[in-house]
């Protein structure tokens, strides 16, 4: 995708951010893999999961792929601008990063290992930027949707770097908070690799395992 903006450092404050829209976007069409609806509802039992990991085409292709995740689809988050464009997001004046929404069955697979999945898919020391993906857009998030998801969060944020330092790799910049609002991604975006099978896909880790964790968050015990 290789949009930057002009100050790739720096993230707006609220009065700095462009206001874009109170209507949302159009909506998108039924996920294109799963042909599955991408809005709610979902299944009863179902969990969700949000995601920033650099450029989301080929993010939400890794998650989609994943044994016990529904469905999944791309939008924009952890910023203030209202119901964003994808150009307004790349200007770098609105906040937001590209991220993945996960809706996923917790009997099939758990925020833990989809947690392990997260960080074995992208290099999050890079901070603002993801490969050759530069600007605030990509940088790395995890906008967790209740309290004990935020903690699980956390713990397996320090048994990542405890990996990653002792394969002599950099400090994780990985912003982790509480999700606020999503905003779908416009429709062409969704399941872009689907649709474009050899589109460009900017995915990249750093070939250092995530500890296994269990569903609690805690690193196992040899």
């Amino acid at each position: 995708m290789f949009w930057s903006n002009h100050e790739t450092s720096a993230l707006p404050g609220a009065e700095q951010a462009l206001p874009g829209r109170n209507e949302p976007l159009p909506l998108p069409a039924p996920h294109r893999v799963t042909g599955r609806s991408l809005l709610p509802p979902y299944p009863a039992t179902s969990h969700l999961a949000t995601f920033g990991l650099g450029c989301f085409w080929g993010a939400e292709r890794r998650f989609w792929q994943v044994p016990g995740v529904w469905v999944t689809a791309v939008g924009y988050a952890g910023g203030y601008t209202r119901n964003p464009t994808y150009d307004e997001v790349c200007s770098g004046l609105t906040g937001h990063a590209e991220v993945v929404r996960v809706v996923y069955d917790p009997d099939a697979i758990t925020y833990a290992e989809l947690l392990c999945c997260f960080w074995e898919s992208h290099d999050p020391t890079q901070g603002m930027r993801q490969g050759n993906d530069v600007g605030t857009q990509y940088r790395s998030l995890i906008l967790a949707h209740d309290a004990a998801s935020l903690a699980i969060a956390e713990a397996s944020r320090t048994a990542y770097q405890t990996a990653l330092s002792a394969a002599g790799c950099g400090e994780i910049t990985t912003e982790i908070g509480l999700m606020e609002t999503f905003y779908l991604a416009e429709d062409y975006h969704q399941q872009y690799l689907a649709q474009h099978p050899a589109g460009y896909c900017g995915l990249g880790g750093t070939r250092v395992a995530c500890p296994s964790l269990t569903p609690m968050g805690r690193a196992k015990e040899d």
